[in-house]
């Protein structure tokens, strides 16, 4: 314990804390999505829960970090016009098949959009929505995330107690969030929907990242907080219109 004695270690814990919460980003507008579709009177207890299990997953694949270095080792070569570099390795293939999971899980919560399929679920009626699915969903997307932090983490600090504290406490910060992010993209549809192309997007990047691609993330952040911004400003202005009808109807 006597490395919390170093400033340096404090330095390493809040930067490696504050990548884990962006890298999380996605995680916790996935999280909000889908856990919508359950009844409200359960809706924060299977987010905690499924955040509590991602962090467990993180945690234990942080123990054994040696094993999980050994998924960027190649497994298998194809051709150059499939992967850049020629290879695919275990991580590569986890990105690959999780991209594609993220690009059809958002399609078709966007055809549930499209279909008025969620006020019906959320409040008892239609097809069940099974809770274990939904939390095995969240781990499952953790997961793939997870591979872009622990990379990361591995790059800012050797020690694996730094790396573990960061962990819980970004999932801690995600707890706290999740819920006014929950119910502000329940409160407005249209940025739900936005936030379901943008995951469709990220699905795609993670996806070309896997085959080696070279992906310029900050270019997509940067388009996904500028239309976020937009949208806000969209809802701010509908809402605005709307009290000035109703004023004019008093």
């Amino acid at each position: 314990m006597e490395i919390f004695l170093k400033a340096e270690t404090w330095l390493a814990l809040l930067t490696l804390t504050f990548f884990e919460v962006v890298l999380g980003i996605d995680n916790i507008i996935f999280i909000s999505i889908v856990s919508n579709r359950l009844p409200v009177e359960i809706r924060a207890r299977t987010r905690n829960i499924g955040l509590l299990l991602a962090m467990g997953v993180r945690i234990i694949l942080l123990l054994t970090i040696t094993w999980v270095m050994k998924f960027t080792e190649p497994l298998f070569t194809v051709p150059h016009w499939i992967s850049d570099d020629g290879s695919i390795s275990g991580r590569d293939l986890i990105l690959i098949f999780g991209g594609m999971f993220l690009i059809a899980k958002s399609t078709r919560e966007i055809n549930h959009e499209m279909e008025g399929e969620e006020e019906t679920m959320a409040t008892g009626g239609g097809k069940k929505v099974n809770v274990s699915g939904i939390i095995a969903q969240i781990i499952l997307l953790d997961i793939i995330f997870s591979f872009d932090s622990i990379l990361t983490a591995v790059g800012l600090t050797n020690e694996v107690v730094i790396m573990i504290v960061a962990v819980m406490l970004s999932i801690g910060i995600m707890i706290i969030f999740s819920g006014h992010i929950s119910d502000f993209i329940h409160r407005h549809p249209s940025m739900e929907v936005l936030a379901l192309g943008f995951l469709i997007l990220i699905g795609f990047m993670i996806f070309l990242e896997g085959l080696g691609k070279d992906v310029p993330k900050g270019y997509i952040y940067f388009a996904i907080v500028f239309s976020m911004l937009i949208e806000m400003v969209n809802i701010r202005v509908r809402n605005r219109r709307k009290k000035a009808k109703e004023e004019a109807h008093e």
